[in-house]
């Protein structure tokens, strides 16, 4: 079965998770997908698969017979969508020999424009997998678990020496918590890559230092009328306080390395005001330095307006894995050695965001990130073509190929 195929029926099960929730998994809906997936693994010979209390699925492909000192290699992708989209009844378009044109997603309205995207012209002859214009398609990272499951297939015949390969399947990405429970010693893996990025060409290793901010602001409320010097409307401080923030450094005006402010979400009226950011940087020293900025920023304002005023609670939630990879910097050349050999030039970018593999870094396994063949996700212009599926499960099989000679 080729990857694609697979996909298609990995979108018809809803998975978005919730940050709201303080259970793991987030939803219950993402454990449909992960049994799903445990029969499949354990329907293709995949050994010690299991489904965990926490959502996470795990499995393992014993090494061939003299290679049992290969380095194990694992892989791993993500089951949920991103919850900040409809997710839920996906009617995948399939476009056979794709014109390299505009493409009218159903009757939404939408229209997945070559002005707006203009790589689609390079996507010219595939076969063009759309969503129909009022859900997300789901590939980010559905595709990664189908290129997984395609690769297992192929090992699991025989087709390929190698060396253990493990594979793991996490719930809860997409709201950051998607390695928080991963089993890294139970998993079994020296290296891993998770199966999650854009284009299959692409290696990603370095990602933003990263937190969530939520300024908390209480007002005084008084009648409007005798509100002179003593009135403070918490909405109002709320305002001022993202006004001294630099405007420049947001996600509109910022790219590659550059980092930013995001103010996600804002709430309030006199009495009290809530402002949500999220905070990112490559630079460890400038992530750094936009906390001091925010807590600079709320202790001016309390010695403006009183102690209390405003407060701040910054929760991290991952670190640039760059200087956990550069030791294992094979990761990175077997990876490129496998593109190439696809007939694609390897294209390394800096993720503007952060991967499972952000933290399994820090947790002890060296884990970059690989391309899917998919484009523009967590919304209705998610796209993708089976062949830059294929491709990704032939740079798969060449990774597990070169460590398998050493």
């Amino acid at each position: 079965m080729r990857a694609y195929e697979r996909l298609l029926e990995y979108v018809k099960v809803y998975t978005a998770s919730c940050e709201d929730s303080r259970t793991t998994p987030s939803t219950k809906r993402q454990l449909e997908l992960a049994k799903q997936l445990k029969r499949e693994l354990e329907g293709l010979g995949v050994q010690k698969v299991r489904l965990d209390e926490k959502g996470y699925v795990y499995g393992i492909i014993p090494a061939d017979q003299g290679l049992e000192s290969a380095p194990a290699i694992g892989f791993i992708a993500h089951m949920d969508t991103a919850p900040d989209f409809p997710g839920e009844g996906v009617a995948a378009q399939v476009i056979t020999n794709y014109n390299g044109k505009n493409v009218v997603l159903g009757e939404s309205g939408r229209t997945l424009s070559v002005k707006e995207f203009p790589h689609l012209k390079a996507l010219q002859g595939r076969t063009l997998i759309t969503t129909d214009g009022t859900t997300l398609l789901g590939a980010d990272d559905k595709a990664g678990i189908a290129e997984i499951m395609t690769l297992a297939e192929e090992l699991t015949a025989g087709k390929l020496p190698h060396g253990t390969v493990c594979i793991g399947f996490t719930p809860d990405e997409e709201i950051g918590r998607g390695a928080d429970a991963f089993d890294v010693e139970g998993f079994g893996a020296e290296f891993a890559y998770t199966v999650d990025g854009g284009a299959e060409n692409e290696i990603e290793y370095e990602n933003f230092n990263a937190c969530a901010v939520k300024v908390s602001v209480q007002g005084r409320p008084v009648h409007p009328g005798s509100g002179k010097d003593t009135m403070i409307n918490a909405a109002l401080v709320a305002m001022e306080f993202n006004g001294m923030l630099p405007s420049g450094d947001t996600p509109r005006h910022t790219e590659e390395y550059e980092g930013f402010f995001h103010l996600c979400s804002m709430s309030g009226n006199v009495s009290e005001a809530a402002l949500e950011y999220i905070v990112r940087d490559h630079s460890f020293a400038m992530y750094q330095c936009r906390q001091r900025t925010l807590r600079h920023i709320a202790k001016l304002l309390c010695e403006k307006y009183g102690e209390g005023t405003v407060k701040l609670e910054i929760t991290e939630q991952y670190r640039n894995m760059k200087e956990k990879i550069e030791p294992c910097l094979h990761l990175i050349e077997n990876a490129k050695e496998a593109i190439c050999r696809t007939g694609r030039v390897p294209f390394e970018v800096p993720i503007r965001g952060g991967t499972d593999g952000a933290k399994l870094s820090y947790m002890g396994l060296p884990c970059p990130n690989l391309g899917t063949g998919g484009y523009a996700f967590h919304g209705p212009y998610e796209h993708i073509t089976a062949e830059g599926m294929d491709a990704a499960v032939e740079v798969l099989k060449g990774i597990v190929r070169k460590y398998a000679q050493r």
